[in-house]
């Protein structure tokens, strides 16, 4: 630790070993060190004693919508990773869908690039897009550096951003795969959406009938199929049905190679409690009902679940009409995911750890970050929030970053202030202040 230019010292510090008490070494933005507590400190190095306070990886939000440049209105890059900062996320990969243009070529790619440069408060990478069509520029995209390819089997919701069908999904997995790409897919089938009872108004019943289970579960069955075929890697998004565990689990042990996400809101919030006429519940696929929601968490407790992501998926306010069938599809959790899920984890018997694994951990690995994200472990970027895990606080629209305070968590008591938050040992946020932006634009290097 001779080197060090600063050491953060917690009685409880969150490493891939388990949760101790330790001081952590910072060099250069990252971590040189994990040593005991009472380790010296070398002269010249500036100490942060965080005393009782959680120190832990800063997460990674590997599906977050930011809409800049073009719909920027909607949401942009200062404002969503001001958001993500006070949260506690360091790390943040951007959708390709909901932005003009779309990231669906390298020039779109650095067209966002150029935008998203000096206005990231916390590091961004991104992913680029499948289209029919697009084939050709997915190679050159991958080598561009996104982390991966995103697709939708059904409407998008953005005409600039069509779906795949069957033999466009083939098309563009094989060529993915013959590049060792990863892609991921939002699973609906839309043929069994085009089927379901179509009932507009403000009715939440209505809308949750109009997005049922089976039509997920097709999706994911065609993908499964696809995968095994081609070997190809696959992530499901967003995972809102119970009913598709088994067969992912079943496919993972058949050799399919195959991950999957799931949301805060489908951990928190049920159908049950979701009031007509209040789409800032609204999500695509939706949130569904209590004895699902069971399903979720046992699923993230066995690993057929890997990770928990925000799909941070904002819109104007007048854009959420109190008629589900026509209000945008989106919820803006970016501030409050860790939060929210940690609140719930706690009731559920799960610790901190858990909460790392799922939110930091594992998706870093998702995209290849898991040597320099996810861990506080030597040679990582020295990336932290510092969490008071037991204290609580109300949730106020008007105290949220993210630029337009809609939110499904008005009014809910959360537990789990961040206190600060850390990128590459330099703090970004602490008690509501912001530094100028610190981030710096990520790509994929394996």
């Amino acid at each position: 630790m001779s080197d060090a230019e600063l050491v953060l010292r917690s009685t409880r510090v969150i490493t891939p070993e388990g949760t101790r008490a330790a001081s952590v070494a910072v060099s250069g933005g990252t971590i040189t060190a994990v040593l005991p507590h009472d380790a010296p400190v070398p002269a010249g190095a500036r100490l942060e004693d965080l005393g009782d306070h959680v120190l832990l990886p800063g997460l990674v939000d590997t599906h977050v919508h930011v809409n800049d440049p073009g719909r920027t209105e909607w949401e942009g890059f200062w404002t969503a990773t001001r958001a993500a900062a006070a949260g506690g996320i360091t790390t943040l990969v951007d959708m390709p869908l909901n932005s003009l243009p779309p990231t669906t070529t390298v020039a779109h790619l650095r067209t966002k690039q150029r935008v998203a440069a000096d206005k990231a408060h916390v590091d961004v990478g991104f992913w680029g897009g499948a289209l029919p069509g697009n084939t050709e520029d997915l190679r050159p995209l991958h080598e561009a550096g996104v982390f991966g390819f995103k697709a939708f089997l059904s409407p998008s919701g953005v005409e600039e951003f069509p779906h795949l069908d069957r033999e466009a999904l083939s098309r563009a997995m094989a060529e993915i795969a013959s590049f060792g790409g990863l892609l991921i897919v939002h699973a609906e089938d839309p043929r069994l959406l085009a089927s379901a009872p179509q009932q507009p108004g403000p009715r939440y019943a209505d809308f949750l009938a109009s997005r049922p289970r089976d039509a997920e579960d097709s999706a994911i069955a065609q993908l499964i199929r696809e995968a095994k075929a081609l070997d190809a890697r696959v992530h499901v998004l967003h995972l809102s049905s119970s009913d598709a565990l088994p067969m992912i689990a079943d496919a993972r042990a058949d050799g399919v190679r195959i991950t999957v996400e799931t949301c805060p809101h489908y951990l928190t919030l049920t159908a049950e409690e979701v009031p007509d006429g209040a789409s800032e519940f609204k999500c695509c696929p939706p949130i569904r009902e209590a004895a699902n929601q069971d399903l979720l968490w046992q699923a993230l407790a066995d690993g057929t679940v890997d990770c928990v992501v925000t799909d941070h998926s904002p819109s104007t306010a007048d854009l959420k009409t109190d008629d589900f069938a026509t209000a945008w599809g989106g919820i803006s959790g970016l501030q409050l995911s860790l939060a929210a899920v940690w609140t719930e984890a706690r009731r559920r018997g799960h610790g901190l750890e858990d909460v790392v694994r799922w939110m930091s951990e594992r998706t870093a690995a998702l995209v290849g970050l898991d040597g320099r994200k996810g861990a506080i472990a030597a040679g990582h970027d020295a990336d932290f929030a510092v969490l008071a895990p037991d204290e609580t606080f109300t949730v106020d629209p008007a105290s949220l970053q993210h630029r337009n305070r809609v939110t499904a968590y008005a009014g809910k008591t959360l537990h789990g202030v961040v206190k600060s938050t850390w990128l590459r040992g330099q703090r970004i946020v602490a008690d509501g202040e912001f530094t100028e932006p610190k981030g710096r634009l990520l790509t994929r290097t394996h």
